[in-house]
Parts: structure tokens; sequence; C-alpha cells
């Protein structure tokens, strides 16, 4: 997350590090796999608060953190509409002040988790067949609304994420995280979430064929030169192709990271401390870019803009250091 956020607004860096319309770059698989983390801690959250406190309980605990974070997110990411004068918004009306306009700018990663948890919440504790035909439906709910008038809506405005219906299709990596937390309690191995994660991303690419009439698209990674639709894969719109791909990629490489942390011991400090304090890392590593970028034009050359992100990055770690010497964490 870091290492694109920094280096995907720079001209000089290749364009798998940047985010795009019309196809799914590396850069545009970062995302999901906090979906996927999420998915992963709501089901385990819910189930130790269950096995304590009651199912009424877990339920309302999971109410109130998706809210919290929602509403933490809308204002950290703030509104997108402004007006010069009070007679300006009072031209504006209603419809004005509940524009997509407004309400595109704070859906981003975290409301966009603080909404999707919201909305998975009556299904967390059903079981897996339940959680699998639920995402499905979502996404085949967001397909039926883009297909009436949410992508030519989204593509206009301008929305990223998938604006703010884009929990519809963010449902399917936080479900995908749920289902490996079950997964690892019942000690599957993790070759069969593998097996799991690539099934997902050939479905997702089989989505994706759909686009443009029908025949092969363009696989992930490698730039799309063709116009886009409801099919393509595109983080901006919060297509259901490009999330389908990204929650067995996420599922995958979740796999992949297990297999040797737990099964050949390997650790890095680097992982361990940002881990351990995720939230705070998330909003110290905007508050720093945003004082960086002040001194790296997006044309700047490929050492100035790699010797910044080093510094970026350093001035990161060592806050969030910082704190969990202190145990200062940053939870809801």
């Amino acid at each position: 997350m870091f290492l694109v956020n920094w280096l995907g607004a720079f001209v000089v860096m290749p364009e798998i590090l940047k985010h795009h319309r019309s196809w799914c770059s590396y850069a545009d698989t970062i995302m999901p796999q906090f979906f996927f983390a999420a998915g992963f801690a709501l089901r385990l959250v819910y189930s130790r608060n269950a096995e304590k406190f009651g199912p009424w309980a877990a339920h309302r605990q999971a109410l109130r953190r998706g809210l919290g974070l929602f509403i933490f997110g809308v204002v950290f990411y703030e509104l997108g509409g402004s007006w010069k004068n009070w007679a300006a918004l009072v031209e504006a009306g209603w419809s004005g002040f509940f524009s997509l306009k407004v309400w595109a700018n704070p859906f981003q990663a975290l409301t966009h988790i603080g909404a999707t948890s919201l909305w998975l919440v009556p299904v967390l504790a059903r079981g897996a067949p339940v959680r699998i035909a639920f995402a499905l439906l979502s996404a085949g709910l967001h397909l039926w609304l883009s297909h009436r008038f949410w992508f030519d809506t989204l593509i206009h405005s301008g929305v990223i994420d998938g604006g703010p219906l884009g929990f519809l299709t963010w449902t399917l990596p936080t479900v995908a995280g749920t289902l490996a937390y079950d997964a690892v309690r019942g000690g599957r191995s993790m070759w069969h979430l593998i097996a799991w994660g690539v099934t997902l991303m050939l479905a997702g690419y089989a989505l994706a064929c759909l686009a443009n009439g029908g025949g092969w698209a363009i696989p992930p990674f490698f730039a799309n030169p063709r116009s886009h639709d409801l099919w393509t894969m595109s983080q901006k719109a919060g297509s259901a192709s490009y999330l389908l791909f990204s929650a067995g990629f996420s599922l995958a490489l979740y796999a992949l990271f297990r297999s040797l942390c737990d099964g050949r011991g390997w650790r890095l400090t680097m992982f361990h401390d940002l881990g351990s304090n995720a939230l705070a890392a998330y909003i110290i590593h905007m508050l720093v870019m945003a004082c960086l970028k002040t001194l790296c034009p997006k044309d700047s050359p490929a050492w100035w803009v790699l010797g910044m992100g080093a510094v970026h990055f350093g001035l990161i770690w060592w806050m969030v250091r910082w704190l969990n010497r202190h145990a200062l964490y940053l939870r809801l």
C-alpha cells in the first residue's frame, strides 16, 4: 500500500504501479487485501464475542465497529462538495447537498470497509453457503444496477473505488476473508485455499471476457487498450470481475504467506510492526504522504521519487514503532 500510494502518483513510474479504469494492475490488487483481512477479522471477532457474550451482543458490537469506521472514514476523507457562500448552498438545495459530487470523495478504503462490514452483519453468523450466496447476490445486484444506470453515472462523475454502491462488490473479498478464517480454524490445508484462490481468479477473468460483447479479455496486469464497460476489471468502477479476481488473488497470497510464516518460520519485523497497528499506520502514511508530495512534482525524476519514497516509508515505520513501544494502539 505504501509503495503504490506513493509511486503511483508520478509520471516516471511504470503503469502497473498505478490505478486504472480499464484493467487490473498490481496496484489494484492491494486494496482488496485490506477487505480480505477485514473479513477474516470480522469472522474471528464475531465468533469470539458470540462465545463469550452471545450472538446478539456480538452483532451489536459488529454494528458499532462498522458504523464507527464508516463515520471516521467520511470525516477523514472529507466530503467532495464546496460552496463559496450561503446563497450558493441554498441555490443547490437538498438535491445538490446530497448529490454524488458531495458523496463520491469520502468513499475510499476505510469508508468502504465500514459500509461493507455493516452490509455483512446479518450473515456473519451463518454458514459458508449462505455467505457465499450473499456475496454473489450482492455482486449480481451491483451488475444489475450498473446495467441500469450506475456504470454511466460513476464514469461521468469520476468516482473511485466503486463510489457509494461499491460495498456491494467489495463484499466479495471480504466474504473470502471470512471463509479463510473458517478454513484455518478447521485445519484445512493451505493448498486447499490456494486452489480456491486460483478458481476465483479464473472466474473473475471469465467474467471480464464478457466485456465488449465477449471474447478473450486481456489478462490482469497487462494494459487494456480496449474500451471498457461494466464487465471490465476496474478498481475505479469497483467492478464485479475485478473484485472476484482480487478475492482469489488475496486468498492465494494469504495461503502462500501463511505457509512461509507458519510452515518455515519466516518473519519480517516490518510486517509485524505495521500489522500490529494497522489503522494507525494507514492514517500516518496519509499524513506523511501529503506532506512530502509537496516536495515532489509529478514529473520528478526516478531517483528523486525513490529517494523521497524511502524517506516517506522510513518516517511511517519509525512513527508506528514508537507507538508500539509505548503500547499506543489505535483500535475500533
